[in-house]
């Protein structure tokens, strides 16, 4: 992670950076983020990163109120330019300060959301490619986070983990029916027979920016494409 950091308006040293401890992002993981490839020091797609967002913060409660696509984006743009981002990554988070929660702060304040935005380096991949296992951790359906780019993303970290502990690189995590749904973070393509293939959002997969964008490449050059189960 780059130095600098992003806060509610505000360029801050990350290691100096403050948020308040009794909030609901910190006792029950409500908030929404999003990572945003960087290249070329411009965020990849972030109208649509920030639709998702949007919707995303909706669905779990969390007030926005004040951010917009375009307060947002300038926050991103001059913390990229202030940490000189080439090539690299952004995550855009929405920390929720209070919900209907079972523990809260007596005068929670008029301020509903802490807005946080950071950038590193773009992840490395060895050129002979990834070894993956599969994880014996499942996604579950029927949950109400299913699909969401949520705050709390620790089963996530935990089948990276355990993958790891084996000497693998990355897991394919299934859902309680044993279908394909997606890697620890990332969405699954794969080529057969000159179809490309990817599970469909119904398996638990999350709707990736960069999913859509390889959907909408491969229909545009009339590659064959199943979204299945």
């Amino acid at each position: 992670m780059h130095p600098v950091i992003y806060l509610n308006k505000t360029m801050v040293e990350a290691t100096k950076a403050r948020v308040a401890p009794v909030s609901s992002a910190m006792l029950y993981g409500r908030g929404v983020f999003t990572t945003v490839a960087i290249y070329h020091s411009q965020p990849f797609l972030w109208s649509k990163h920030w639709q998702r967002l949007a919707a995303h913060a909706q669905k779990l409660d969390v007030d926005y109120t004040g951010c917009t696509e375009k307060s947002v984006g300038e926050a991103l743009h001059k913390l990229i330019a202030v940490n000189q981002v080439h090539e690299g990554r952004a995550r855009v988070i929405m920390l929720a300060r209070s919900g209907r929660d079972i523990w809260k702060t007596r005068a929670p304040g008029t301020k509903k959301t802490d807005l946080l935005i950071m950038t590193g380096e773009p992840q490395k991949r060895a050129p002979t490619g990834m070894s993956l296992a599969v994880s014996p951790y499942r996604a579950n359906t029927v949950s109400p986070l299913v699909g969401l780019k949520r705050l709390n993303y620790l089963d996530h970290v935990l089948a990276w983990e355990e993958a790891q502990s084996r000497d693998f690189d990355e897991a394919v995590v299934l859902n309680e029916r044993g279908e394909i749904v997606s890697a620890t973070t990332a969405n699954l393509f794969w080529a057969r027979n000159g179809t490309l293939h990817t599970p469909a959002l119904s398996t638990g997969a999350l709707a990736g920016i960069t999913r859509e964008c390889v959907i909408e490449l491969a229909h545009q050059h009339f590659i064959p494409l199943l979204e299945g189960n």
